[in-house]
């Protein structure tokens, strides 16, 4: 089987190419400004605002499933209207779509939000992403749109960095007590978009930790990860400042996960223990 990541040099994208080619995949994957290291794998230069070029990458590589796991923050033209064009591309190709979209497109007013709940967005990257989720399920009825939250793991997160630059003190500001999510490792999080792209299964679906947690106490997990100190984290209040967007989102993922083998973890566990949950392969889980 031939498999597409659109984004497979960010975050996500590095641990979707690693599974695919663990178990055998074909594995085509696209970047924006330089490849990811991956060997075996065909890499293509893209950009999503580009309609000709992402037609011309899905034609090429003929993928059975393309993932779109690409980000362009609150850039409508990259985060909403490239994302139409990928759907148009795979529709074009008869190619199954598996879309990444975020726990952004909620305004935290009713706090847990299942797969059935309506997005209402409060910030641009939020209406953005909403906008992809419509456009990505109007055009492809068979799509599975995938929601996640924060994705954490083995340090390399942005999350992750931020917390080792704050308790080193090399950097100023602080991490949020009233700011609350649900952490998802991203061996976890890949694996479990990798069970729902093999499938036929179509609809929305959430893919987030079990563990609702503030940035805070997540960061304070994270620094006894990393053996530093979590006193040292300075703490504060979003609800104090000028910064948009939600405050409590909390996507309750127990519908998908009644439906995966992959088992989403939450961030006490994977960040907490003798380090075996924090450095065992989710592809255990993949087929």
């Amino acid at each position: 089987m031939t498999v597409l990541i659109i984004g497979g040099s960010g975050f996500l994208g590095t641990e979707l190419v690693r599974q695919a080619t663990v178990a055998g995949h074909e594995t085509a994957a696209t970047f924006a400004s330089r490849p990811g290291r991956a060997s075996g794998v065909a890499w293509h230069p893209l950009d999503v605002r580009d309609s000709s070029g992402i037609a011309r990458v899905i034609a090429d590589v003929a993928p059975s499933v393309v993932v779109n796991a690409s980000s362009g923050k609150s850039d409508w033209a990259v985060t909403a209207d490239g994302a139409v064009r990928v759907a148009l591309a795979a529709v074009e190709q008869g190619c199954r779509l598996v879309h990444v979209s975020s726990d952004a497109v909620f305004s935290g007013a009713h706090v847990r939000y299942d797969e059935s709940c309506l997005p209402d967005p409060v910030t641009p990257y939020g209406a953005a992403k909403a906008t992809a989720e419509t456009a990505v399920r109007l055009l492809v009825p068979g799509a599975a749109v995938a929601r996640t939250s924060l994705i954490i793991g083995h340090g390399r997160s942005v999350h992750e960095r931020t917390v080792h630059a704050l308790a080193g003190g090399a950097r100023d500001g602080v991490l949020f007590t009233d700011d609350i999510r649900c952490p998802v490792h991203v061996e976890d999080l890949a694996a479990a978009l990798w069970e729902v792209a093999l499938s036929d299964a179509a609809g929305v679906f959430h893919l987030a930790g079990s563990d609702a947690l503030s940035r805070h106490d997540l960061g304070v997990l994270i620094a006894w990860r990393q053996g530093l100190d979590g006193a040292r984290l300075p703490a504060g209040r979003r609800a104090d400042t000028s910064l948009p967007g939600a405050l409590d989102v909390r996507l309750d993922s127990c519908a998908t996960q009644e439906r995966l083998r992959t088992r989403l973890r939450g961030a006490r566990e994977f960040l907490s223990g003798d380090g075996r949950a924090e450095v065992e392969t989710a592809a255990a889980n993949y087929p």
